[in-house]
């Protein structure tokens, strides 16, 4: 932020004409307003983006993911891996819509060979519909998909997973 008040930024420049101009009423106003502004959008714009630090998966994988989750994932458990409406509502069968992916459930709470299983063997060993991805994934696949919604996980979601999973854990 220093890098906005030296000499050489345009903000300085400004201010200094509108102070050489004795105009400091509603032109500074203006430059607040601008500045503000400014800054809030390129606040808003790093708030929503999720950072791989200290997370088991690389951006690669999460880019790749996200085309593997697009293909074969969001149909049921959404774009934003957001889950289905009432995911926490049983059907008639008794089985549950596809739960969220995205942190908002209860996917943190299963260790990564649990969700690799899960998509390996589909839902049905735990009484749900999923169907099974082992033979038309491959494991890399697999593992991005993971790493697609866990990159949608919040900070502290993600750290409860990866302390449930133990401190060893590498993917």
């Amino acid at each position: 932020m220093a890098g906005l008040c030296s000499q050489n930024s345009p903000f300085y420049s400004a201010i200094e004409e509108f102070e050489a101009q004795g105009n400091r009423g509603t032109r500074m106003m203006h430059l607040v307003t601008i500045s503000v502004g400014v800054l809030a959008v390129a606040l808003i714009s790093g708030c929503g983006k999720q950072t791989v630090d200290d997370r088991w998966y690389t951006q690669a994988q999460v880019e790749r993911g996200a085309v593997v989750f697009d293909d074969n994932c969001a149909s049921c458990h959404g774009g934003n891996a957001q889950g289905a409406f009432n995911w926490k509502k049983p059907l008639r069968d008794g089985s549950y819509p596809p739960p969220p992916l995205n942190g908002t459930g209860h996917a943190w709470h299963h260790s990564f060979d649990t969700l690799m299983g899960t998509i390996n063997q589909g839902g049905a060993p735990m009484g749900g519909k999923m169907p099974a991805f082992a033979g038309e994934l491959s494991r890399d696949d697999q593992k991005a998909a993971i790493a697609y919604f866990q990159s949608k996980w919040e900070k502290r979601i993600y750290e409860a997973w990866s302390e449930r999973s133990g401190s060893d854990f590498s993917g």
